[in-house]
């Protein structure tokens, strides 16, 4: 691979990138001739679905055959959708790549549709009579957890002609996030602001991402105020516009005789919403430990005290002005040789093979992901590499996803192939902590010490506090909508302005949140997901977790993340974690969290005990 990197501080867009830095979609379908071929049959294998209406019933025999023809389908679906989405993600101006992947999500409305009948067919089988079944057909087995699964949540599931409306409503349902998505990636207007040093910056959300981090505190708060005031011109536009999406929660919760939203959301993976009500108990009561922080920080930065504009930029130089991705593929790898050669072998073909498309590019979708859900290829990641530290941080977070799906896809058969979002987060951020621990271990002077250990406590922050106060916040506006109460934009922008406040202890002098901050919650995509930020926090508390015990060779402690990253779908999420090591159900995983970050703490007083 060859590195094309700009100067320090600067994001290249590649006229041509190397090829061997673009993804390998022929892996996926060999010619766009092909995918319209497959897509084609699939559709005309639709109508099939109907051929097991009323049938299901009748024997173990039918009832698998008509699973594995349906899991078929679904595994033929995802493939689909992998390669239209990342022909669109390439280049989210070329409307005909737009069109792929609409129509094969069109697809998956027709198969929802066609297969409602599914669910609510089975669930009038007597359950002695599917446990009957299960012990006569042996494929029946992979769909044991579904059926399993399914018996839970008998209560939620309705009779045929309601699942059939609940699946057809689907065609409208998630608008307010995509409104959302296309009005700040395609049509908000952003300012341009002048830095200090002259230059002219038009602030979408990727050039204020990296121009937040600038030592200049005026520019600091330049940016800030310009960007948050672009939102706040459109405040009550996006309150509204949250405001049907959680609607739509609304909806959904009850239609299904859910008691609330959030009990709603976490019973598709079986967890009780205390574990969701125990983090934000955990990590309000452990607030002090984040503000500690947050005065070492301002120490740092040589400030009497932070301001909210203060939290993202460096306290010391980086290890390194910029990485070749051939550097950066050598420190991930090296980071994980801890979990030996059944995860090296996979990551050597990720780099080898054209998994991951690398380099920002004109039109590109911003971010990064990674998709495992082509399950018989291989996963595939995109970044936006710029080869910053922070672009070899986001490298090892995507790879810890896209090793979770290759694992769990070569060991699970499909039906328990997928693995829940709420386990996801915890492979992506162990890789983070191991990726730190070992550029530590490389570290040669107190001030990328700083660095490194300044970055692992924003972490914490960003993952842990942050994403709780998301979290928080999130529930406080359904709990408002589910008691029949109006959310305004400003009704919105309270409410969040005194949570950040609290969290970040603005009446106690430790972090100033100035009001233009109030609107942020319009800047987050994720308040649109229905209870899915909460899951980033849970993560990180796990992956340290996990990855402090495979760091101090534990007996048995890679051996059980290995097969962690294997189970995929094959069990409930809390369960399985339990099974690696981690219960999330009672406070140790929190308490262990907080001595890793006190640990880190106590370091970083050290060397700024130890600065001229």
């Amino acid at each position: 691979m060859t590195a094309h990197l700009g100067d320090p501080g600067t994001t290249t867009e590649l006229l041509y990138p190397p090829i061997e830095e673009t993804w390998r979609l022929e892996d996926l379908f060999a010619s766009e001739s092909d995918f319209l071929v497959a897509r084609a049959s699939l559709k005309a294998r639709l109508p099939e679905v109907a051929r097991w209406c009323g049938r299901l019933g009748s024997s173990a025999q039918v009832l698998a055959e008509a699973l594995d023809f349906m899991a078929d389908l679904s595994r033929e679906l995802q493939r689909l959708m992998a390669y239209a989405s990342m022909r669109s993600d390439a280049d989210t101006r070329v409307a005909a790549a737009l069109a792929l992947r609409q129509e094969v999500e069109l697809l998956f409305t027709e198969y929802g549709r066609s297969a409602a009948y599914v669910r609510p067919e089975i669930l009038m089988l007597a359950p002695e009579r599917v446990a009957a079944f299960l012990g006569q057909e042996p494929r029946l087995a992979p769909h044991g957890h579904f059926l399993r699964d399914l018996a839970r949540q008998r209560q939620h599931v309705l009779s045929p002609p309601e699942e059939r409306v609940l699946a057809e409503a689907s065609i409208i349902s998630g608008g307010s996030d995509t409104l959302f998505g296309v009005f700040q990636n395609a049509e908000m207007p952003f300012p341009e602001v002048t830095l200090a040093g002259g230059e002219t910056t038009r602030l979408t959300p990727a050039n204020f991402a990296r121009h937040r981090t600038t030592s200049l505190r005026p520019d600091r708060e330049r940016l800030f105020a310009a960007y948050l005031g672009t939102y706040r011109s459109f405040q009550n536009t996006l309150g509204h516009n949250l405001f049907e999406g959680i609607k739509g929660h609304v909806f959904r919760s009850r239609a299904r005789n859910y008691g609330s939203c959030l009990e709603a959301a976490l019973d598709g993976d079986n967890i009780p919403v205390s574990v969701y009500r125990n983090l934000v108990a955990q990590i309000r009561d452990r607030l002090p430990v984040i503000h500690r922080y947050f005065r070492l920080r301002a120490r740092a930065l040589g400030l009497p005290h932070l301001a909210y504009h203060d939290l993202h930029c460096p306290i010391a130089e980086g290890p390194r002005a910029r990485y070749t991705v051939e550097q950066a593929a050598e420190l991930v790898r090296d980071s994980m040789a801890p979990l030996g050669d059944r995860y090296a072998d996979p990551l050597r073909r990720a780099f080898e093979e054209r998994w991951i498309d690398w380099h920002p590019m004109p039109g590109k979708r911003s971010g990064a992901y990674a998709s495992g859900s082509a399950y018989d290829v291989h996963p595939f990641m995109l970044l936006n590499y710029n080869g910053d530290y922070e672009s070899v941080s986001t490298l090892a977070h995507e790879v810890g996803h896209a090793m979770h799906s290759h694992l769990s896809n070569r060991t699970q058969p499909y039906p328990t192939a997928d693995y829940s979002i709420f386990v996801a987060e915890v492979a992506s951020t162990f890789n983070e902590a191991m990726l730190q621990e070992s550029l530590m271990k490389r570290a040669t002077d107190r001030e990328e010490k700083l660095f490194l250990l300044s970055g692992q406590l924003d972490g914490f922050r960003a993952t842990l506090f942050r994403q709780t106060m998301f979290a928080e916040f999130e529930l406080l506006i359904h709990e408002k909508v589910e008691r029949g109460e109006s959310l305004t934009g400003e009704a919105l922008s309270a409410l969040y302005l005194d949570l950040v406040r609290a969290y970040h202890a603005h009446d106690e002098g430790v972090c100033e949140v100035d009001e233009r901050h109030a609107v942020e919650w319009a800047v987050v995509p994720h308040f649109h997901y229905n209870f899915y930020v909460y899951q980033y926090a849970t993560g990180i508390t796990a992956a340290t977790a996990l990855s402090e015990a495979v760091l101090a060779e534990e007996p048995g402690a890679r051996d059980r993340y290995l097969r962690f990253l294997s189970a995929g779908g094959s069990d409930y999420p809390l369960q399985l974690l339990r099974e690696a090591g981690v219960d999330l159900t009672q406070p140790e995983p929190y308490e262990a969290t907080m001595r890793a970050m006190s640990r880190a703490l106590d370091r970083l007083e050290a060397l700024l005990d130890e600065r001229p």
